[in-house]
């Protein structure tokens, strides 16, 4: 009996995954944050990151692996984006803070991508090939 790859609890997981990060960016777009803080320090992005973990070896060796492996990605590589922004302007003496909203935009625009990406592929039953 074939089983639709797009049901069940652990699909279900991954889903409310990508609603809590979208969540946050929405937060982040809608509110007084910026979408990088709200992605970053917001309780729904940190919930989701969290469960990430809690879950991730109920997937392990399944399609929904690579999902998991896609939201702990973008989490944790905005997270050291944002951190080599703050680093540069911090070397720069503050100098730099007139030009780290260009960057610091660029990964707001990857964080949106990543969780269209991600959420949109999971949707269709297809992996994250990274």
């Amino acid at each position: 009996m074939h089983t639709n790859p797009t049901s069940g609890p652990l699909f279900n997981w991954a889903q409310g995954i990508y609603a809590l990060h979208a969540f946050s960016l929405l937060i982040g777009i809608l509110g007084a944050a910026t979408v990088v803080g709200a992605f970053l320090t917001g309780w729904p992005s940190i919930i989701a990151v969290i469960l990430n973990y809690v879950k991730r070896s109920e997937v392990r060796t399944t399609w929904l692996e690579s999902h998991f492996r896609w939201q702990i990605r973008t989490f944790w590589y905005g997270l050291l984006w944002v951190c080599l922004c703050g680093l540069f302007v911090i070397l720069t003496l503050g100098i730099g803070l007139l030009i780290a909203w260009l960057p610091l935009g660029i990964v707001s625009l990857w964080f949106v991508y990543r969780i269209a990406r991600g959420w949109l592929a999971l949707r269709n039953g297809d992996p994250m090939y990274v």
